[in-house]
């Protein structure tokens, strides 16, 4: 999955009762430890391109840390606020330049690849070949999780333990549809009905996460996996944006019993919580989208305390 260019949706992302469907990722190449795939893993040869305001994104930035590929994949973090222009590299604060290409937009990342007609992030770019390698966050964190165990400094964590796989795919599906994307199928819902059925499912899901968290510490036992991870990243945008920004206003993360110690279990895993930034993330919607905030005023609120105790710790894990 990729972030939806964060401007309006497009219109061939909306069907004809005013639905959102988000369009798929074009460069789908794999980077494979053996170079079987035409892209060989190799130290400082692939460079990173996020926000860190874009759910998308946050994943990818997640496993290259989990991951210890600091080193071994360079990273540019883009400027979170987009213009008619894209995604723009400033080094502004909180944003980074470009080492690699020098580039001012990210766009031009994808002229050079050949198709500029959607522009996301992530971005994985081969130096060698000097291309986009693959723009899908759901594929290049399982490229983080193995193809390069050789270079990372913790090749021993595996957020895909084979013997989960197939219930993994199956719960990332459903999370997806309903959760990750199911936020922006609510938020940019052109018709009522459009609006409501994506509602419906989103809290239905959320209730149905809720209580399985009642059972087991994480999505599925007492490892954190994968699924975990793809959940995160929508759930820490939540109340800070989705619920008023995309009228997801049922209920907070807050509010649930479970989710919410969930939330604060995963933000404080070693290291994830600097790759929060949460004044990028409301800039970055809030901003970016004049038909829904058309005086892109950013709210101040809401307060957070990501850090209070979580009491998870009961479930085992």
């Amino acid at each position: 999955m990729t972030s939806p260019d964060t401007r309006e949706a497009l219109p061939s992302e909306l069907t004809k009762d005013g639905a959102f469907r988000r369009r798929d990722a074009v460069f789908r190449d794999h980077v494979t430890a053996d170079g079987s795939s035409g892209y060989r893993a190799e130290p400082g040869r692939y460079h990173l391109y996020v926000s860190y305001a874009c759910p998308w994104a946050h994943r990818t930035i997640i496993y290259r840390h989990l991951k210890g590929l600091e080193e071994v994949v360079s990273m540019t973090v883009v400027d979170p606020e987009r213009d008619e222009r894209g995604w723009a590299i400033t080094n502004s604060p909180g944003t980074t330049t470009d080492p690699v290409n020098d580039f001012a937009f990210l766009s031009e990342a994808y002229v050079i690849s050949g198709d500029d007609s959607h522009v996301t992030v992530p971005v994985l770019w081969d130096r060698h070949e000097g291309r986009i390698v693959n723009n899908e966050s759901s594929e290049i964190i399982r490229m983080f999780d193995r193809e390069f165990d050789a270079f990372a400094k913790h090749p021993e964590r595996r957020y895909l333990p084979e013997a989960l796989r197939a219930e993994i795919d199956e719960l990332n599906a459903y999370v997806y549809d309903n959760v990750n994307n199911g936020v922006y199928k609510t938020g940019f819902a052109r018709t009522q009905s459009s609006y409501e059925e994506g509602f419906g499912k989103l809290f239905d899901a959320l209730d149905e996460l809720d209580a399985r968290l009642a059972k087991t510490r994480y999505l599925l036992g007492s490892e954190i996996t994968e699924a975990d991870w793809r959940l995160f990243t929508t759930l820490v945008r939540f109340d800070a944006v989705y619920v008023g920004h995309f009228k997801c206003n049922l209920r907070r993360i807050i509010d649930y019993p479970q989710l919410s110690g969930y939330l604060r279990d995963l933000y404080q895993h070693p290291g994830i919580a600097p790759t929060v930034d949460m004044d990028q993330i409301k800039r970055h919607y809030y901003r970016t989208h004049p038909s829904l905030n058309p005086m892109r005023i950013v709210p101040v609120g809401p307060a957070l305390d990501l850090a209070a105790p979580h009491g998870r710790e009961r479930l085992g894990g």
